[in-house]
């Protein structure tokens, strides 16, 4: 493959870096980058320290016709306006996870953060599925593609365990998942307004992004149809409210304003099978992402992080410098995993490979529009169920 793709990054934050890494290592497709954001001046600046080609305006990128694919790290109520505007455009999308959110659509402009985490959660889920439907009818009327950036599939544990699935003659009874950390300290991961929910949607998006596709592709597999999820039953909390209360010292993020930062909702499968996915900002110690797979004749663990490849001790912190170790690592103390290429083991590199060889000819992208819209269906309709204590049925 040497036909080249000119892509741009929407977005100047930290998944953009991220993206930024990974597009630069694409093999095997010539790859331009374009960095673009509503400041033009921030965009190019951008793109100078980062080594893309140009920084330019969104409007600019939409408009030149080198551009093929945009690549969406922008907040989440951003996503269906750039993504709609994109298909309108003729450029391929790739959209960062949740594909949408609830952020107050219908509410007056400038609507409190009380007033949008008061809004009633049935109202939620149709919101963020209507969005989300809209985002793939969009890209489906345009004949582009929309691509869901959920990393967890293209990571190498995740990758081999299904590739060994396909052999095995079982079938997956139990999934469990979760992503944890120590909480993000960014005030827009705090409110509806901004991230649209709380751990539940920021993290176990991630294991219930992979237990859905998982379990559609078994379902094709073995019967010809997906196997899709019917039902959820949920719980959501804000745990550091606890500690507050009793007046704990915590070094966790605090100052959440009516998202949860624990979350934990039960996939009710159309075969009878269960995942169990899990969102929490109360781990200490680094990031922790894991995929568990208890199959009738086979058992899968997937780690993405930590990864023991590699096992550091020091005896003080910055023993070892300026050198990164892993997310959310507090210091360089005592025993730690730092990894090896972290953009590689969580996937993300394997992602935007994916979809390089995608746009210049190559296979079918599983991680699609319609994954993106059945996570979104499931998170909001696990919102429901959490506020009015029952298992909700999923409607289509």
């Amino acid at each position: 493959m040497n036909r080249p793709l000119t892509i741009a990054i929407v977005g100047t934050g930290f998944l953009a870096r991220t993206r930024m890494r990974c597009w630069r290592r694409v093999h095997g497709v010539a790859v331009t980058i374009v960095v673009a954001a509503r400041d033009a001046a921030r965009a190019a600046a951008f793109a100078r320290e980062h080594g893309a080609a140009r920084g330019v305006s969104i409007d600019a990128a939409l408009a030149d016709p080198e551009v093929q694919l945009l690549d969406l790290c922008v907040p989440n109520h951003a996503h269906r306006t750039l993504c709609e505007r994109a298909a309108a455009a003729g450029k391929h999308v790739l959209c960062t996870k949740p594909l949408t959110a609830f952020w107050g659509q219908g509410l007056a402009a400038g609507a409190s953060a009380e007033a949008v985490a008061a809004v009633p959660r049935p109202l939620m889920l149709a919101a963020a599925v209507d969005d989300a439907r809209a985002m793939v009818e969009a890209c489906r009327r345009a004949s582009v593609e929309l691509f869901y950036g959920e990393n967890w599939l293209f990571a190498p544990a995740i990758v081999r365990a299904a590739a060994l699935a396909v052999a095995a003659k079982g079938i997956a009874l139990e999934l469990r998942g979760w992503e944890s950390h120590s909480g993000s300290h960014s005030p827009y991961a705090k409110d509806w307004r901004h991230a649209g929910g709380g751990a539940l949607l920021r993290l176990g998006a991630h294991p219930i992004g992979a237990m859905l596709w998982w379990k559609r592709r078994e379902g094709l597999r073995r019967r010809g149809a997906p196997t899709r999820v019917v039902a959820v039953t949920a719980e959501v909390a804000d745990l550091a409210a606890a500690a507050a209360a009793a007046g704990a010292p915590t070094d966790l993020a605090t100052g959440w304003n009516g998202v949860e930062n624990w979350g934990s909702c039960v996939l009710h499968f159309d075969d009878g099978t269960r995942g169990l996915a899990h969102g929490s900002d109360n781990l200490l110690g680094g990031m922790q992402s894991y995929l568990s797979v208890c199959g009738s004749d086979h058992r899968f663990e997937c780690s993405l992080s930590p990864m023991d490849a590699l096992r550091a001790y020091a005896v003080r912190d910055g023993a070892f410098g300026s050198e990164y170790m892993m997310e959310k690592l507090a210091g360089q103390a005592g025993w730690s995993t730092p990894m090896p290429d972290e953009d590689w083991s969580s996937g993300h590199q394997g992602l935007v490979q994916t979809v390089a060889e995608r746009l210049v000819g190559g296979p079918l992208v599983e991680a699609d529009g319609e994954l993106g819209l059945e996570v979104v269906r499931v998170v909001y309709a696990a919102y429901v169920s959490a506020v009015e204590g029952r298992r909700v049925a999923i409607a289509r």
